[in-house]
């Protein structure tokens, strides 16, 4: 491409239209309009907390596949059930650190991949209302704290239940059974009357599904599962692990080099190398590292789901609260630059991670390191009507160089950037232009 180019709301968008048009008449999905206007919500909230809880934080160990995986047998991992006791659980506390750390949503696993359900199900005695000391409903105070909090609300549910008799897998490489018809449809009643129950219950905004790759799309009944969240619940947002029948991308610990090839996207992250709680994982990574993960999720338009793993009883450990608290004094401080921003310009302009505003006049440069010398920007075509520090208030100079009378090329701007501003984990620079930002791509 050559010459000037504009920032569209959103990448390649006429693109994208025509195309989930085309798929709507094949897979029974909304048109763009529809998709596009539930999707709002969660590609303007850019930070969510995913949290791992259940009976495998008892003895800290892996959920659900430590025993799938053959390091501790089915017996004394469902044994751990005995220990699960939630008595210092207060719903309030998380949503309180979820709110503080500037997450606009959270995603609980209310059944993981060992079938045990965090709520009073109808369709099995495994859960912890039934089975543990906790004696309770988990999942209505949580959604009950959330939504007193004005954040929303995120249900994980496990497509694969490996402790279900009906379920053909238990041990890697090993079934219950062979494959018998009549055992998956009695499975896949319950599986679907679980999500339904889920979905009329407690009314998600977001259901997050797992475990898709054991079988196919016909197989789960992905449309048919859709199909019955969305009549329950017209604005529901489905992530992308049922078979193709999502409505956004997870990919998963790594951070993508290129930008996902999806409208909106979600890296799922652990603070230390472990989802649920495990005392003896203190490889946690800094709320600077963390932040600076947020950052590179901006600049490619996603979002960041990141973990905690509450302990048996409830309680948050302290490494846990100190990074969402910290991961909170950068997001306060830096709303606009969060918030509703755009995908960032493309590389070669700017060398650093990059978004634009909601409106597309202003571009914000993240700054992971205090710069030698001014900051460098390149092919911006619009007259710059100011330079500042976000959250900081300091009005930056800024000079122009190479900018020819004769010539369209619009010249490189040079920003001074004095130390006193500088944020100590990433300082974020905004540039104001006269309108929506015209970039020169020859």
């Amino acid at each position: 491409m050559t010459g000037r180019e504009s920032i569209p709301a959103g990448p390649y968008m006429a693109m994208v239209v025509c195309l989930l048009l085309i798929a709507g008449h094949v897979s029974g999905k909304e048109p763009m309009d529809a998709d596009a206007a539930r999707l709002q919500w969660f590609r303007d909230a850019k930070l969510g907390v995913f949290i791992h809880w259940g009976i495998y934080a008892v003895d800290g160990i892996d959920e659900s596949w430590s025993f799938h995986n053959g390091h501790v047998t089915h017996d004394d991992y469902m044994a751990q059930l005995a220990g699960f006791t939630a008595d210092r659980y207060d719903p309030q506390r998380w949503a309180g650190l979820i709110e503080q750390s500037g997450a606009r949503y959270a995603v609980l696993t209310a059944k993981h991949h060992d079938g045990v359900a965090l709520w009073d199900s109808e369709w099995t005695d495994l859960s912890v209302v039934t089975r543990t000391p906790a004696d309770r409903d988990l999942v209505t105070p949580y959604v009950e704290a959330l939504r007193g909090a004005d954040l929303r609300v995120g249900l994980y549910y496990s497509l694969i239940d490996w402790s279900d008799p009906d379920y053909p897998g238990l041990l890697r490489d090993e079934k219950h059974y062979e494959d018998d018809p009549v055992r998956w449809t009695r499975f896949s009643e319950s599986n679907h009357g679980q999500i339904q129950e889920l979905s009329r219950r407690f009314r998600p905004d977001l259901v997050w599904f797992d475990g898709d790759w054991e079988h196919s799309a016909e197989e789960w009944g992905a449309a048919e599962i859709r199909a019955m969240l969305l009549a329950d619940n017209p604005g529901v947002i489905i992530n992308s692990r049922l078979q193709g029948y999502g409505d956004y991308a997870t990919p998963e610990q790594g951070i993508p080099i290129t930008r996902p090839d999806a409208e909106a996207w979600e890296l799922c992250l652990t603070m230390n190398d472990s989802w649920g709680y495990q005392p003896g994982d203190t490889n946690y990574k800094t709320t600077n590292q963390i932040i600076r993960i947020l950052v590179e999720c901006l600049d490619m338009g996603g979002n960041l789901l990141l973990d905690i793993g509450p302990r048996a009883d409830g309680t948050i450990c302290a490494e846990q609260a100190e990074i969402l608290e910290g991961v909170g004094r950068w997001t306060g401080k830096h709303a606009e630059a969060i918030y509703g921003t755009l995908a960032g310009l493309p590389a070669g302009h700017f060398h650093g991670p990059t978004a634009v505003s909601p409106d597309s006049s202003t571009v914000f440069l993240y700054l992971p390191h205090r710069p030698v010398g001014p900051l460098m920007l390149k092919g911006i075509v619009n007259p710059v009507a100011g330079i500042d520090v976000v959250g900081e208030g300091s009005r930056l100079e800024w000079d122009i160089k190479m900018k020819l009378s004769w010539s369209e090329k619009p010249g490189v701007i040079y920003v001074d950037v004095p130390e006193n501003v500088s944020d100590p984990d990433v300082t974020v620079v905004a540039i104001r232009l006269d309108g929506p930002v015209e970039l020169y791509r020859e």
